[in-house]
């Protein structure tokens, strides 16, 4: 389901020092209440993604701007394209934060409107690779990274591949992403790369997915529930899947057993997000142009990488010494040959076969 120029410097040096949370120009620019008695509709994840959103953007954006943030959740990226695509023209949300497959899939039904870069300027400290997707109708919001999730009990050490989720002593302690999860397309091209394929070698991967069968104690649908038999030993291993989602437990591994390894030889997953916007939409453009702007900022970046264990995009996003030295936070540099990022056409091409699959094959 992995970032910046200046924020114009002085400014941005001043405000962080100052431990204030510095403005987007859009913002600042306009006055104290610029967006006052305007609303915006916000579609985004039910999880603990989706919470960090409400507190870290969307509630200061509120506060700033005097606009007010009407949020829907629900639980994944799939949900949200059938959401969008059952609304056709009727305006039903501004702006939707999701993965990059599904808004390749949105902008492919002619459903989405294109940003005007030109009201986006933090969009400059931005890695110019994590900008813009989906043929310009996604504007980058955050790296989401997945890789394997293991037992701290169990492995003295990191597990190395994700060939070990196959060794027999994980029977019944075993758990994968479900199948709508963009991370469930990424469990399907490791196992194709463990194989010795280039990850699009599916019939492989399947034929080697279907072991895992009667060994699977349950998918993650839900993160708590994981985090939960974690933490009463119930579980050893499972992937491709994300550490965003527990960004305290993996911060105690004593209490929550959990721990989280992008270091496999297979390489691990990143998928930049991006912010879209309905081309039928309630809201006005100035608000809707200000809440983007307002993800990118440098430290509203930086509180989202902490939070959730997200990858900064914007390159200059101000982050604590302990989220810089933190291994489960994915930076711009460390986007080399490890890292794989899927050709979203491609994957937004088989998605829904490969979701039949591997439902099929794991049910």
């Amino acid at each position: 389901m992995t970032y910046r120029i200046s924020r114009r410097g002085l400014l941005a040096s001043s405000a962080a020092a100052a431990g204030t949370l510095a403005m987007p120009a859009i913002v600042r620019a306009a006055g104290n209440k610029p967006l006052d008695g305007k609303e915006l509709r916000l579609l985004t994840w039910s999880d603990n993604t989706g919470l960090a959103i409400l507190d870290h953007i969307a509630k200061p954006f509120e506060e700033a701007t005097g606009a007010r943030v009407i949020a829907d959740r629900t639980g994944s990226t799939s949900e949200m394209v059938a959401k969008l695509r059952a609304a056709g023209d009727r305006p039903q949300y501004d702006v939707i934060t999701l993965a990059g497959v599904g808004a390749v899939e949105l902008a492919g039904d002619g459903l989405l409107a294109q940003p005007d870069l030109n009201k986006l300027p933090n969009l400059e400290q931005v890695d110019p690779r994590f900008r813009t997707g989906a043929d310009g109708h996604g504007i980058g919001y955050l790296l989401w990274t997945g890789g394997l999730i293991y037992n701290t009990k169990t492995f003295a050490e990191p597990p190395k591949s994700y060939a070990e989720m196959w060794d027999a002593s994980h029977q019944n302690r075993l758990f994968l992403p479900p199948s709508t999860w963009t991370d469930a397309l990424d469990t399907i091209f490791a196992t194709g790369k463990m194989l010795g394929g280039d990850g699009t070698n599916v019939d492989e991967a399947f034929a080697k997915l279907a072991e895992l069968r009667d060994g699977l104690l349950t998918f993650g649908e839900n993160p708590a529930q994981i985090s939960e038999l974690f933490r009463s030993d119930a579980l050893d291993i499972g992937g491709v899947y994300a550490p965003a989602f527990y960004a305290n437990e993996l911060k105690d591994p004593a209490n929550s057993n959990m721990g989280a390894t992008y270091d496999v030889d297979e390489g691990f997953f990143a998928d930049l997000m991006y912010t879209i916007v309905p081309k039928a939409k309630p809201g006005d453009d100035d608000v809707v142009h200000a809440f983007i702007d307002y993800t990118l900022d440098a430290n509203v970046q930086g509180k989202m990488a902490e939070a959730v264990l997200n990858g900064p995009i914007n390159q200059n996003a101000v982050m604590s010494d302990d989220a810089k030295a933190s291994p489960f936070i994915i930076k711009p540099e460390q986007m080399g040959d490890a890292a794989v990022v899927h050709d979203k056409s491609f994957i937004a091409e088989v998605r829904e076969d490969w979701i039949m699959r591997y439902t099929q094959t794991l049910a």
